[in-house]
């Protein structure tokens, strides 16, 4: 994966209190507006802000959806949540987005929902999935990151017995079109997330808000990279900013900070509902001011 020192832009539209056509407007404007270069949904299954009983959306089948009506952007999940689904059948949900988009998926996953968030909680029992401690969670999830790209690039079945994973006969067939395998993004900031991005993560993300933590946590990361043997700077560093609309302002600001502390694949977040021709406002106001303050330093 090539690194360049250039911001790379993208929205996130939360695929929640709302309704598919409008989700489906914004993408299809944004893919028309080569400065927004990557579009992104989040991964819960039941509302976790506004109304508790209003529509959530299930985010790969609406990705699978969007890829097919899109033809530039690259698209993915920020991020996946591990606990979701099973690891061998998410490789191949994934491989099938990526065919479906010709080779445009970015994979985001995570290790899950915070157990201190009651609303992203409540998604675990309502679906009948368990919920497992944080060591379980980021032990699985570096199994499955080990698992999903053995799945995309291993030309023969394999057996695979972790700590919390166990495959017979494991195999995935079609392969995803981007080869070695799709960029894989993880999304995290605990210590012990920030070693499984060190291992196996070609971009990390994380939220914005506060740009001094997130500065720390990517300087942590640095450190881990460097401990098992691995540049730091081969891992993009990816933030997740929200867009006010009111206030353009005080997002171009976060912008800036974010670029300034070496932040280069930068999200924004839209808010639903979303404004007519909302893409390109955030181009015209947000992405455009910032890369020529980036080009002017």
């Amino acid at each position: 994966m090539t690194h360049t020192t250039r911001p790379r832009f993208g929205i996130m539209t939360a695929p929640s209190q709302v309704d598919y056509h409008d989700v489906l407007r914004v993408w299809r404007e944004a893919d028309s507006i080569p400065e927004i270069e990557h579009a992104w949904l989040f991964d819960h299954l039941m509302p976790i802000g506004g109304d508790p009983g209003g529509p959530t959306y299930e985010s790969w089948t609406l990705l699978s959806a969007l890829a097919a009506h899109t033809r530039r952007l690259r698209l993915g999940v920020l991020v996946t949540s591990n606990r979701f689904r099973p690891p061998a059948v998410l490789a191949k949900i994934a491989a099938t987005v990526d065919i479906v988009s010709g080779g445009r998926l970015e994979f985001g996953i995570g290790a899950g929902s915070r157990p201190s968030h009651p609303l992203a909680r409540r998604e675990y029992a309502a679906h009948g999935l368990p919920f497992h401690d944080s060591a379980h969670a980021v032990g699985s999830l570096a199994e499955a990151c080990t698992v999903i790209r053995r799945l995309w690039t291993e030309e023969e079945p394999f057996d695979f017995h972790g700590t919390y994973l166990h495959l017979t006969g494991a195999f995935g067939n079609p392969k995803p079109v981007q080869r070695p395998h799709p960029p894989i993004l993880i999304g995290g900031r605990s210590s012990s997330t920030l070693r499984v991005v060190a291992e196996h993560a070609d971009l990390w993300n994380i939220p914005g808000g506060d740009i001094d933590d997130a500065v720390r946590r990517s300087a942590l990361l640095d450190r881990y990279c460097t401990e098992i043997g691995r540049d730091p700077a081969s891992i993009t560093r990816s933030v997740l900013l929200p867009v006010s609309y009111g206030r353009p302002g005080a997002t171009r600001d976060a912008i800036g900070d974010a670029i300034d502390a070496g932040f280069r694949h930068i999200v924004l977040g839209l808010p639903a509902p979303y404004p007519a021709d909302v893409a390109r406002w955030v181009t015209d106001e947000l992405i455009s001011t910032s890369a020529e303050a980036v080009s002017d330093t």
